[in-house]
Order: structure tokens, then C-alpha cells, then sequence
């Protein structure tokens, strides 16, 4: 039987070993094993290692590496052996990030990696012990448990009735009215635009290609294939609708960025070039001694018009910039006058809350407010789990509950 090999830290650092291609393929998360304080060599089993990143996503990934890193750090600087950890250290360590700021979902998830890593590297967990999990409950109920929710962005704003009622506040429509014609502009619509009809998380969103769309009963509507997502690790698809008014605004985004097959959305850098009036040129006898001799100083310069270029990327937007571009949508509807009821104190107030999750939200408490049940409202947002959006719903509920119709009758 192989015998898990060992990865001197020393001996890659100096570049005395060639890691062959087992050790190349799990080298994103067991060099960060090798560098961890621990007490003694750690082994390493690469199958195992290498099973778990074919297992897992790229981010999952990531964030694990992230963990252990951050973990490693504070038991260097408070003189704690990070592998094998005991309960005493990890009980600490929650607490000090608690005190720092962390909050009661982030410590599970460091927790969690705490334990992953132990498990892989087949040492003891220390995670299930008493302590860790009675000084993580007391630091739960200290802190409490509500996790903060994205600013939603609903189609008509907050509204009661999402046929009737005309758009109020912040809403989807006006944002996608107040859209330029140029190239960003035909971008960002198609992008809010499906972003609300799928409710798709940022990741996926970007992941959109020409290839996914396809034909629906509807002939002016389309269909979204979608490979993977968040809660689909293993690929196995799903579909969302999309609109004839996003499928009109995915079709003129991609005429006019000429793009036919790949990535739909994807990264416009603008280059903007201000207008220059002509230059009479200098005549040679007016060059003195004391200046360099240059021909180009004795030449006329003629007009240049201003202009506008644009750089189309031809990989995906990254995932990280979709909450940004909808808050400069935002940003530029409230200057153009299309939020017509919000004041500068109100944008200020709903733009901290706005991120790539909004359309998500918004497209969750539009479904409760237009009388679908939870089982349809999971099923189009491809939910397992009641639990995300019923938290999703519960400002609303609250409002439109039996309480809420009671004291709107009593005015």
C-alpha cells in the first residue's frame, strides 16, 4: 500500500525537489498545510487532498485556504500550536475574532474549517469538544444570530399590489428606463434585467453563456440552462425563465459588443478622449539654443475630436463587480431624476445595502407579494431549503401579516 508522503517545507522553499504532478495538483491547499505551526512534520496524504479539491469548488477551495491562514497567523502571534489544535485554542481563537468583529455565521464557517482540515489531514478534530461549542453558543447569544440581508431591489419598488401599483422608490424599472444607449449601458440593463427574472447569485449570473439560452413555449421568451450553481455542486442543472424584456436587452447588448458565442457578460473599459483645438506651429527661428532641437515643436497640429473607445474583455465579469455596477445604476437613475421620490439622504441610506444579492431578495418578496406559495417561490429559485426565503420575507410578512391588514383598516 502507498504510505502518504511527506512535503518538506525547506525543501520546496529551496527549490530542492521537483513536486511531481500529484504534489503541483494539491499544492494550492497543502502548502498552506506545511507552513501551519504545528508540532511536529505534518503528512500529508496527496490522494486525499487532491480527492477533496475534485470534491469541491474553486471558492470552497479558497475560503478554506483563507481560514487555515488567518488561523495559523494568530496561534503564531499568541504562541498556539494550530496543528494539532486542542479545544482550549480554537475556543480562544472564536472568541478573539468575535471581539474583532466577526459575526456568529463567519465563526461557524472558521470553525468548520478548522475542523476540515484536521479531518483531512486525519488528526483529531478538536472542534466536537465541549468547550468549543458551549463558548460559540455564548457567543451566539451574545451577539445573536441575524445574519443582515441585502437592500432588496423589487421590479415596482415597495409596493402592495405588483400589477396595480405604480413604481415607488427604489425600484428595477427605473433603472432600467434611465439605461444609455452606449456600449456599458446595453450591458448593464442585460444585466439587471436577468439578474431579476433568474434571482441568480453573482457567481452564476457571470457564468451566463451565449450557449445556455434557449427556446421556450413563448417565442419572444427564452429559456436559461444553468450547468452548476451554489447549492448544485454536482452539476445538475437547472432552468429559469427569462423575460422578451430581458431577451430584447441580451439581443442588443450582444449585436452590439459582436458577441456570438461565450461569456454574455463581460468587462467594458471606455476610454474617453477630449476634443483638441489646431495649433499653429512654431517657426524654426523662434527655437533658441537654450532648447532641445525638435522638429515636432515646428509643426502644426490639427483638430482632434472627441471620442469615445470601448475595450470589450473577452472573458466574464468577475462576479465581485455586479454589486457595484448596480449601484452606479442607481447612482446615475437618482442624477438623471428617475427616482424621483428618493432624497440624497435616502440614497445615501439604500446604496450601503445594495450588493449582487439585491435582485435575489427583491425577486423573492415580488413572488410572496404576488401570492405565490413557498414551495413555487423555492422550486423558481431553486431553494432545498424554506429557510432562506422565508428570512427573505420576513419584513414583508410582518408588514402585509394579519397585524399589518388590521392597522392599515384602522388608519
Amino acid at each position: 500500500m502507498d504510505q502518504p508522503a511527506r512535503l518538506d517545507e525547506n525543501a520546496l522553499i529551496a527549490g530542492e525537489t521537483t513536486p511531481t504532478p500529484i504534489e503541483q495538483q494539491v499544492c494550492d491547499l497543502s502548502w498552506a498545510v506545511v507552513k501551519m505551526h504545528a508540532v511536529e512534520r505534518i503528512i500529508v496524504n496527496e490522494p486525499l487532498i487532491a480527492a477533496y479539491q475534485a470534491a469541491s469548488s474553486p471558492h470552497s477551495i479558497r475560503a478554506l485556504r483563507s481560514d487555515l491562514e488567518a488561523f495559523d497567523l494568530w496561534c503564531r502571534r499568541h504562541n498556539r500550536i494550530s496543528l494539532p489544535a486542542i479545544p482550549e485554542t480554537v475556543a480562544d481563537y472564536l472568541d478573539a475574532r468575535a471581539a474583532q468583529g466577526s459575526k456568529p455565521a463567519s465563526l461557524g464557517r472558521y470553525k468548520a474549517s478548522i475542523a476540515r482540515i484536521h479531518l483531512l489531514l486525519d488528526l483529531k478534530d478538536p472542534t466536537p469538544a465541549s468547550l468549543v461549542k458551549l463558548r460559540l453558543q455564548a457567543i451566539r447569544r451574545r451577539l445573536g444570530t441575524a445574519q443582515k440581508q441585502a437592500r432588496p431591489l423589487r421590479f415596482k419598488g415597495p409596493v402592495r399590489n405588483v400589477e396595480r401599483d405604480e413604481p415607488r422608490g427604489l425600484n428595477v424599472r427605473a433603472l432600467l428606463e434611465s439605461c444609455a444607449e452606449d456600449l456599458p449601458g446595453l450591458r448593464d440593463h442585460a444585466l439587471l434585467s436577468a439578474g431579476y427574472d433568474t434571482g441568480l447569485r453573482a457567481s452564476e449570473l457571470v457564468a451566463i453563456e451565449v450557449e445556455h439560452m434557449i427556446e421556450a413555449i413563448d417565442p419572444d421568451a427564452r429559456l436559461l440552462s444553468i450547468p452548476r450553481s451554489k447549492g448544485d455542486q454536482e452539476g445538475e442543472g437547472a432552468t429559469a425563465y427569462l423575460s422578451p424584456r430581458t431577451v430584447r436587452a441580451i439581443a442588443a447588448w450582444l449585436a452590439a459588443a459582436g458577441i456570438e458565442k461565450g461569456a454574455v457578460f463581460r468587462r467594458v473599459n471606455v476610454r474617453r478622449y477630449k476634443v483638441k483645438a489646431a495649433a499653429r506651429g512654431r517657426s524654426i527661428d523662434s527655437i533658441s539654443g537654450r532648447e532641445a532641437w525638435d522638429l515636432r515643436k515646428t509643426l502644426p497640429k490639427r483638430a482632434v475630436p472627441g471620442r469615445v473607445e470601448y475595450d470589450l474583455g473577452e472573458g466574464a465579469l468577475h462576479p465581485a463587480s455586479v454589486g457595484p455596477i448596480y449601484r452606479s445604476m442607481i447612482q446615475r437613475a437618482f442624477d438623471a431624476g428617475a427616482l424621483v421620490d428618493l432624497t440624497t439622504d435616502d440614497l445615501t441610506r439604500l446604496l450601503k445595502g445594495v450588493s449582487a444579492h439585491s435582485t435575489r431578495v427583491g425577486l423573492t418578496q415580488d413572488l410572496f407579494t404576488s401570492g405565490e406559495d413557498l414551495a413555487g417561490i423555492m422550486d423558481a429559485l431553486r431553494w432545498k431549503s424554506p429557510r432562506m426565503p422565508l428570512a427573505y420575507n420576513r419584513n414583508l410578512a410582518a408588514e402585509q401579516g394579519a397585524a399589518g391588514r388590521l392597522m392599515a383598516k384602522l388608519g
